[in-house]
């Protein structure tokens, strides 16, 4: 559909239940897809109406079960490079190829499904701009509400200033966005802080808290007896906490509890091969799963976690209030590492870091037999004054039944 035009046929909104579709481009790791589903479970249980669809690029999407009135259409997925290029995951199409195809499966199923609210994870534009024909589309049509969410931290601000600069992403918030929703406080980090966005977009800014998690249908115990979870998140890039963690168990055979490692799914398998053969010599003190797609159990039963420093494993130790170490990368993105050292400036977590701790096994054994010495979370935010931390979900389904109630207009200049 080119820029200006309009969808065909389209019904009054009276006549039917509320849409709301989701954009996640999910290059790598289980994040976005994460947090687009925790949206959109919200959205359908405060509206028992209402349907969402997610987009997403994840290559692991139909190993999760998606809440009761929630879909997803799967765009083909990309990967990312080492030296910072992308390539299509499976099919035999160059990037520009493989872009233009997910462009118009993005379009096409706007079109037919009609939104009335469309929530963007992250990116602007959308990958490498793809979302962009979309946008034009819905803003001239005039039916859909269009919401930027951010998560808590973006990146080390410079960079991200330069990045969305050369993306575009800067001149699109301002020209296509109705509202733009942060998945934090702004007492906690303020994402774009350096970003020259202007006061008429600062005005439509929401900070919502995070996004809390919890349990859902009742579940068992996932294991007798205590232990602490270890979690790389998607495991992509958390070979090194994993061989950290290991290492200590295998070097002080005191330490304890239990440790139950989720690899998660793009751990590599030569890597899971190793790791499996290291976990069966320690004689039952540490046991190993590939993917959980209900890590929640795994985290309400923990008597502590070490983790990597991802935005929703981040929202698991805040709502199930585990103590936890936090061992965040700083590549390609200095994310975990901003979320992680402001958390731990406020009491809510411990970081492990290689400049101020160093990233060895008698720091990993020190850091797990201290868990039990740190505050909860809860102690922490109590100390701190974070109201509304975890509030996130409750915000947003009530912007959401806000915009349903609003007429649709042109995203300040």
């Amino acid at each position: 559909m080119t820029k200006g035009a309009t969808y065909q046929g389209q019904r009054p909104r009276k006549d039917r239940a509320p849409r709301v579709m989701l954009y996640s481009h999910d290059t790598f790791g289980l994040g976005h897809l994460r947090r687009s589903r925790a949206l959109a479970g919200a959205i359908t249980r405060a509206d028992p109406e209402a349907s969402a669809l997610i987009l997403t690029g994840s290559p692991v999407a139909g190993r999760f079960a998606f809440p009761h009135r929630v879909d997803h259409v799967r765009l083909p997925g990309v990967t990312k490079r080492s030296d910072g290029s992308y390539v299509a995951q499976t099919l035999g199409m160059d990037i520009e190829e493989i872009t233009e195809l997910r462009a118009a499966l993005i379009e096409t199923s706007a079109r037919q499904y009609d939104p009335d609210i469309l929530i963007v994870d992250k990116e602007p534009t959308g990958f490498r701009g793809e979302l962009l024909p979309t946008l034009d589309a819905l803003r001239a049509a005039g039916r859909a509400q269009l919401v930027l969410g951010l998560r808590d931290v973006l990146d080390d601000p410079a960079l991200l200033a330069a990045e969305w600069e050369r993306k575009g992403a800067i001149e699109a918030t301002r020209s296509y966005y109705d509202e733009i929703w942060v998945y934090g406080l702004r007492e906690f980090y303020d994402p774009v802080a350096e970003l020259p966005l202007g006061p008429a977009v600062r005005a439509r800014m929401h900070w919502t808290g995070y996004l809390r998690r919890d349990l859902g249908q009742s579940a068992p115990p996932p294991m007798e007896g205590p232990y602490i979870l270890i979690t790389p998140g998607g495991g992509g890039d958390g070979e090194f906490m994993v061989d950290l963690v290991l290492s200590a168990y295998e070097s002080d055979p005191t330490l304890a509890p239990h440790a139950v490692i989720v690899y998660g799914p793009f751990l590599s398998g030569e890597t899971r091969e190793d790791f499996e053969t290291r976990v069966a010599r320690l004689g039952g003190r540490v046991s190993a799963v590939g993917f959980e797609s209900r890590i929640e159990p795994l985290f309400a039963n923990a008597q502590g976690v070490v983790c990597m420093g991802g935005y929703n494993t981040f929202c698991e130790v805040l709502s199930f209030d585990r103590r936890a170490v936090i061992v965040p990368r700083t590549t390609p993105r200095l994310e975990q590492w901003l979320r992680a050292s402001r958390a731990e400036e406020l009491g809510l977590v411990r970081m492990l870091e290689d400049g101020r701790d160093g990233l060895t096994t008698a720091a990993m054994i020190r850091a797990i037999r201290d868990l039990p010495n740190q505050l909860l979370p809860s102690q922490a935010m109590a100390n701190s004054r974070l109201s509304g931390l975890l509030d996130g979900l409750d915000y947003i389904t009530r912007r959401v039944n806000a915009l349903l109630h609003q007429h649709p207009g042109q995203a300040a200049e």
